[in-house]
């Protein structure tokens, strides 16, 4: 890690961590750990929602994405909008237990204006998902 932030640094690139639940860093927590510990300002956090639990209901769903939405704000460089079922299956967004407009106003509020990508979806739910997604940005 060390060496690939020397290189980041280097070029002017960022690097980003994804905390999920079959990564090293599996949280908010232990990507903020990560970053305090490296002191670099270009490791920064590509926030998935649907990566912060395994299983959950929509109430633990909200609150968990809150927290980490909170934990992380003003290091987030990049949005993933992939959601899951409460059952632990992935979902394509809007379709799980994630509450996106919560999700992307909690993001707003801290100041994140990146990307919002989404990923895991078939070519033909690629156009109902991106007109969801777009009356939330």
């Amino acid at each position: 890690m060390e060496k690939a932030l020397q290189l980041a640094e280097r070029h002017g690139v960022d690097l980003g961590i994804e905390p999920e639940q079959a990564n090293i860093v599996t949280s908010a927590e232990d990507a903020m750990q990560l970053i305090g510990e490296m002191g670099s300002q270009r490791l920064r956090i590509v926030l998935d929602p649907a990566n912060l639990f395994e299983r959950a209901n929509a109430e633990q769903a909200r609150s968990i994405v809150a927290e980490a939405v909170e934990r992380v704000a003003g290091h987030v460089s990049l949005a993933h909008a992939k959601d899951r079922f409460a059952d632990g299956r992935f979902a394509t967004a809007g379709q799980g237990v994630v509450d996106f407009p919560d999700f992307i106003a909690r993001l707003k509020a801290t100041g994140f204006d990146g990307p919002l990508v989404t990923h895991g979806l078939s070519a033909r739910e690629a156009p109902g998902v991106a007109r969801f997604l777009k009356e939330l940005v």
